[in-house]
């Protein structure tokens, strides 16, 4: 575990202590920062129907951010590593695969869940100044975090394993972008066919992610879409690490 933790500090100093870490942080605040500015002048002084936190959800510059976010935060992982020349001496210590991969994970999420921190005060100053306390409701603030973590769990560790194929850290970040875009156009055809009662609508609603999040932003906590979520990072990290250990097969 002592070695665990190590590589879990030096893959969050990685990003920290880089030009690269800021501008990602800087780039988030903007994009939720203009979501809320879009959303405030889209209200206007009209009553608000639905929480606070299921428009925000709904936003463009939201879904950019988690599309955007994990193909930057993650591309590093292990491409950087292996163009540096770093990632042979890494697998060298004493320390298992598994851990490696899951300290690069861990890192990775550490980072991705600060990048929505500032999220809160936002959401408390729309409160602070609306005069509405319907507006804001503290239970779906809660479950949104949550959707937004879990789904978060699902890009990063798709991040991980796009970094894991490549010594480059654009075809990785492509990689992870274009999967994550897959991903979201398939929630489309979801919305598309989600009044219908055939095995391709009932598939479909399973892997809609645009209308989980919705769920989670309301305050609604299914446990169908955290298993679905669950399961993919778990799927993603464990062909991370036969990547990983691919090397020994050489």
């Amino acid at each position: 575990m002592q070695a665990y933790w190590t590589l879990v500090r030096r893959e969050i100093g990685s990003h920290f202590l880089s030009w690269s870490g800021y501008i990602v942080v800087a780039g988030t605040m903007f994009l939720i920062g203009l979501s809320f500015v879009i959303l405030i002048a889209s209200l206007g002084d009209e009553p608000a129907h639905r929480p606070l936190t299921e428009l925000f959800c709904g936003s463009y510059p939201f879904w950019l951010v988690l599309l955007l976010a994990p193909p930057v935060i993650t591309m590093r992982s292990f491409a950087l590593e292996k163009s540096t020349g770093t990632f042979e001496t890494l697998m060298t210590t004493p320390v298992q695969d598994s851990a490696v991969v899951l300290a690069k994970f861990t890192g990775a999420m550490v980072v991705y869940v600060c990048l929505w921190l500032p999220l809160l005060p936002c959401l408390w100053l729309v409160r602070r100044f609306s005069h509405d306390p319907l507006l804001l409701d503290y239970g779906a603030v809660g479950s949104s975090y949550l959707g937004i973590v879990l789904l978060g769990m699902v890009f990063v560790s798709m991040g991980c394993l796009a970094s894991a194929f490549t010594r480059s850290q654009t075809v990785a970040a492509m990689l992870t972008f274009s999967a994550g875009t897959a991903m979201l156009l398939v929630s489309f055809l979801s919305l598309a066919y989600s009044g219908e009662a055939s095995t391709r609508g009932l598939w479909l609603a399973q892997v809609g992610l645009i209308e989980q999040m919705q769920d989670f932003a309301s305050g609604i906590i299914d446990t169908r879409p955290l298993v679905l979520y669950v399961t993919l990072t778990a799927f993603f990290l464990f062909f991370t690490k036969r990547v990983v250990e691919s090397r020994r097969w050489k």
